[in-house]
């Protein structure tokens, strides 16, 4: 059981939804909702004047105040009337981190939310009851409206939710399984609507799972362009740490540790080499790789700050009797590092590619394709286009989502962050770059083979050696799609 505090890491964000914990709010944060709930209700009691979000309209209807009476139908109208998702369903793993951040977000006690409210989207996590969302919809300005609708129809007993059923989540609708699970449909107080739908946690949620990801890969790519230095017959010096000591960037002397690491005890790289220098794709593996392990690392500090922060509005400070409407929906801190995180993965997968590239080239005693009788076999050829292609396709997603920007609201919301975009995007460049380490290492490995009897590192021929039981070595042409997938969910299965 995990306790919504203060401060939550993407570590622990990774091992709450890995490991499928439970979530609750401590005393502190049930405490601070309810308290800043009671001085909403109080100063609305004895107040008659607008209040942005609590008593107007939204957006560009902010001038029209709302009468008391109808402050719950309000709620419930905005929720439903901002439900305007569309596209690609969002996966579970974000639907339920999205719960996960919206509930962190609440529990600081500057939004009036009920505590029920809160506890009913801590229910929806604990017992895997999932608001279906749309990839499609928000403008990452005014917080991540129609996705964050959705994420909060169910609250009112509208719009469907995935169930998991037998081990599979399934579509329900979300009217039956409140009833299902005894629960009655909330009815929400003023401000709750724009409490649940404004904020950042689409964004962040798919930047806290793209982060996850990430972290993962950069030990991954390490390991596996390790083979393939092995597997090319490279030389080591260009990781010596010297070299690195006197252009100390953290990222890069990292690398250089690692590569030195992973093949220590290689008969392969201890041999005489004929070369007097390799390519950049092998001699550059510190400089590159490191430098997105150092962008890396800064965009984990910016989420990190972004998934502990209050980014609804307006935010109600109860201690200071301020209710202050302002704009920390705005997601442009967002799209900027999202941008870079895809920019800081795409070149991992594009350097990944070159040393397919190389592997495959006749050079260094490995036959051309690396089978045996090319021409007649065409053997890891077209593996290498694949690979490019989504190198090619990466180098599109990588055009920038957070420099566009377009009007809304009537032009009450006339910049906007465009986050949402650069989330999704991000997320298909995190699966394109599994899919071109897969393609390397399906070639790594089989280049390795050619080395024979000489032995690469123990670490990497125990990882090789799991690996053909899986994909077998290919001695003629045979359907190297399945090969590839193999490959991929090898890849995400292994700890290194």
């Amino acid at each position: 059981m995990y306790e919504i505090s203060t401060q939550i890491s993407i570590e622990e964000i990774q091992d709450i939804i890995a490991n499928n914990k439970q979530i609750k709010l401590s005393d502190d944060a049930k405490a601070r909702i309810v308290k800043c709930r009671t001085y909403l209700d109080e100063k609305l009691a004895n107040n008659e004047k607008p209040i942005y979000g609590i008593n107007t309209g939204f957006g560009s209807l902010h001038s029209t105040k709302i009468s008391n009476e109808n402050l719950v139908q309000l709620q419930e109208n905005l929720l439903l009337s901002h439900a305007c998702g569309t596209g690609d369903l969002v996966p579970h793993e974000i639907i339920k981190i999205m719960l996960l951040l919206k509930v962190q977000s609440l529990a600081y006690g500057h939004s009036a939310a009920q505590l029920e409210t809160v506890e009913r989207l801590i229910y929806f996590f604990n017992n895997n009851i999932l608001p279906v969302v749309f990839e499609l919809g928000s403008l990452g300005a005014s917080g991540d409206l129609a996705p964050l609708a959705h994420l909060s129809l169910p609250i009112i007993g509208e719009g469907n939710v995935w169930v998991l059923q037998k081990s599979k989540f399934e579509i329900r609708n979300a009217k039956l399984i409140e009833e299902e699970h005894k629960l009655n449909p909330i009815k929400l107080k003023s401000k709750e609507g724009l409490a649940l739908i404004n904020g950042t946690q689409f964004m962040s949620a798919y930047g806290v799972y793209c982060l996850i990801k990430a972290n993962q890969l950069l030990t991954k790519t390490d390991f596996i362009a390790s083979i393939s230095i092995d597997a090319f017959d490279c030389r080591l010096e260009p990781f010596h740490y010297l070299l690195h000591d006197v252009r100390p960037h953290k990222g890069q002397i990292n690398t250089a540790k690692n590569i030195l690491a992973n093949l220590a005890d290689s008969e392969i790289a201890k041999q005489p080499k004929v070369q007097v220098q390799d390519q950049y794709a092998f001699r550059c593996i510190p400089q590159v790789h490191g430098a997105s392990k150092d962008a890396i690392e800064h965009i984990n500090k910016i989420f990190t700050t972004e998934i502990n922060s209050v980014t609804d509005n307006p935010n109600v400070f109860a201690d200071e009797d301020l209710i202050l409407s302002g704009g920390n929906f705005h997601g442009q801190t967002l799209a900027i590092h999202l941008d870079f995180l895809a920019i800081a993965l795409a070149e991992l997968g594009s350097i990944s590619e070159r040393r397919t590239y190389q592997l495959i080239s006749g050079q260094r005693n490995l036959p051309a394709f690396l089978v045996s009788n090319p021409g007649l076999n065409s053997g890891f050829m077209i593996p290498q286009y694949t690979a490019a292609s989504i190198v090619s396709q990466n180098k599109q997603l990588c055009t920038p989502a957070s420099v566009d920007s377009i009007v809304s609201s009537n032009g009450q919301e006339d910049h906007v962050s465009m986050g949402a975009n650069a989330a999704t995007k991000c997320l298909r460049v995190v699966k394109n770059i599994e899919r071109i380490v897969a393609i390397e290492l399906l070639n790594a490995s089989q280049a390795l083979e050619f080395r024979r009897p000489l032995k690469s590192a123990s670490k990497i021929e125990t990882y090789i050696a799991a690996y053909r039981e899986k994909v077998p070595f290919v001695t003629k042409d045979r359907f190297l799609h399945d090969d590839i997938e193999n490959s991929i969910l090898f890849l995400n299965d292994t700890i290194i």
